[in-house]
């Protein structure tokens, strides 16, 4: 048992922290373990937890609760599982004939205002790709002097020397 002021203080964050951790710790944990049985098992809805569990990890790491090499050598290991996996056999529902159903008929086209309806062509005369336009020569940025340039030494100030 610390008996230092400071050192009683810091075992009270610690525990604070620890509590808050554990927290996303164990929802990163969880969602790991649903996401990898269902893969294991090839099931459809593996897709969705390996979302999760990705979605965990990175809370975890976002909060310091792991480190983020860590969440991303978990979230690695989790997506070559992935896509390793073969999908279970899945049975294809027995249909039971239905009653008939009456046809649905689609129903009337909506008119279109005269501003949906389609743009008028121009006249040739009036396009761009035949009305000739004089291009102007582009004109090379002008060149900046360096700011490492060294000044002449006649306009160097001189310092005295140092004794």
């Amino acid at each position: 048992m610390a008996n230092i002021k400071s050192q009683i203080k810091r075992n009270r964050q610690n525990d604070k922290r620890r509590l808050a951790n554990r927290v996303y710790r164990g929802e990163a944990r969880t969602a790991v373990k649903d996401a990898r049985t269902a893969i294991d098992a090839g099931a459809p809805e593996s897709k969705e937890e390996l979302r999760r569990a990705i979605s965990a990890l990175d809370k975890a790491a976002e909060k310091g609760v792991l480190h983020k090499n860590n969440a991303a050598r978990r979230k690695s290991r989790l997506m070559k599982a992935f896509t390793a996996m073969k999908p279970a056999e899945v049975k294809a529902p027995v249909e039971e004939p239905k009653a008939e159903v009456a046809p649905v008929t689609e129903p009337k086209p909506r008119r279109t205002t005269r501003a949906k309806a389609e743009p008028k062509a121009k006249p040739k005369a009036e396009t761009k790709a035949e009305t000739p336009v004089a291009e102007e020569p582009k004109k090379k940025p002008a060149a900046r002097k360096s700011a490492t340039t060294k000044k002449p030494a006649a306009t160097r100030k001189k310092t005295p020397a140092k004794k």
